[in-house]
């Protein structure tokens, strides 16, 4: 028993040369353009970001140092 081809239209493609090739023409042209922004971002991008982190840090490095000088001066036990 033989099967037959799901495809119907399998040997009628359009663009196809024998051997699978596609000629000149057949295939869509290139994107041309870009949407957004492209490359690195700039430092004034990252400037808030970069202040708040700073911040952030000195918070959490100025408790740790209040905390340290509390328990040897005695405040903390």
């Amino acid at each position: 028993m033989t099967a037959q081809n799901p495809d119907p239209l399998e040997n009628k493609l359009t663009g196809l040369e024998p051997g699978g090739g596609v000629p000149p023409g057949e295939t869509p042209p290139a994107e041309g353009t870009s949407v957004g922004p492209q490359g690195p971002r700039t430092r004034e991008d990252r400037g808030f970001l970069q202040c708040l982190w700073i911040v952030m840090i000195a918070v959490v490095v100025l408790l740790v140092l209040l905390f340290f000088v509390g328990y040897i001066v005695g405040i903390l036990d």
